[in-house]
């Protein structure tokens, strides 16, 4: 079992990418469906007061910890091994291990024609690849017979993981809601991937991502969406701070009595 750690009250996996890619293979093979949660900061500040998000975010099969604040938390709760799991990297990461496994992609999500240049910029990177299907929903709540035409057209596929990059927390509701009625036993949310690997936004540089500061890049260009998002931040680390804090003191405490016993 991969561990997990409530951080604000979302349990996070402790993992990195190797061992999330080696869980989607076995869910796979054993044709389990599970869902996959991506989630940062602004994810886990969410589910702070939306029970519904958090309970989604608490029952998936994985929680991963995307964003360097999540990773850097876990490492101080003692999860050394742990790395960041970011949308985009798990998407490749997981497209090239599936190519020789013979995995079939549903791309679910992005807005008009972004699902297709992202179908074809994957099938350049990664020869041999099988894109099951695309299919971009609109700005609006399905009907439950445009709804059941996704579903019969994702199971239809042959799919084995669906990508879903409709934004937290849509995504999340959606794979919450759709998990063992697709076909396919894995559904990822990832966000914005779709966008960064069709081309069609900018990716922050390597150095930035590692240097924690990758929300900044991406404030600085789209600065009136993300606005409501990043302004949280600070509270994020006040709280995570004091959940910090707690968590020593008590440990401070429980090696106290065990010296004494």
């Amino acid at each position: 079992m991969i561990p997990r750690e409530r951080i604000l009250g979302v349990s996070i996996s402790a993992l990195n990418l190797d061992v999330a890619v080696c869980r989607i293979n076995a869910w796979i093979q054993a044709r389990d469906p599970q869902y996959v949660c991506v989630t940062p900061a602004h994810g886990v500040m969410d589910a702070r007061s939306d029970p519904e998000l958090l309970e989604i975010f608490n029952n998936s099969g994985m929680t991963t910890p995307d964003g360097m604040s999540i990773v850097w938390i876990l490492k101080l709760l003692g999860h050394r091994h742990v790395a960041r799991v970011y949308g985009p990297d798990l998407m490749l990461a997981t497209c090239e291990a599936g190519v020789e496994r013979g995995w079939r992609h549903f791309l679910y999500g992005g807005q008009e024609g972004v699902a297709e240049a992202l179908a074809e910029a994957l099938g350049r990177r990664f020869p041999g690849i099988e894109i099951a299907g695309t299919w971009t929903p609109p700005f609006r709540p399905l009907t439950p017979e445009e709804d059941e035409a996704v579903i019969r057209k994702i199971r239809d596929s042959g799919a084995d993981i669906v990508w879903v990059g409709i934004s937290t927390p849509k995504q999340e509701r959606w794979m919450a809601a759709h998990v063992g009625r697709v076909g396919a036993p894995v559904l990822i949310g990832v966000g914005a991937a779709f966008d960064f690997l069709s081309g069609g936004k900018r990716q922050a540089p390597r150095w930035i991502q590692r240097a924690g500061i990758e929300w900044l890049f991406r404030f600085v260009h789209e600065p009136r969406r993300l606005w409501p998002r990043y302004s949280r931040y600070p509270l994020f680390a006040l709280l995570v701070g004091r959940q910090l804090v707690h968590h020593w003191w008590r440990h401070a405490w429980s090696d106290g009595d065990d010296s004494q016993g």
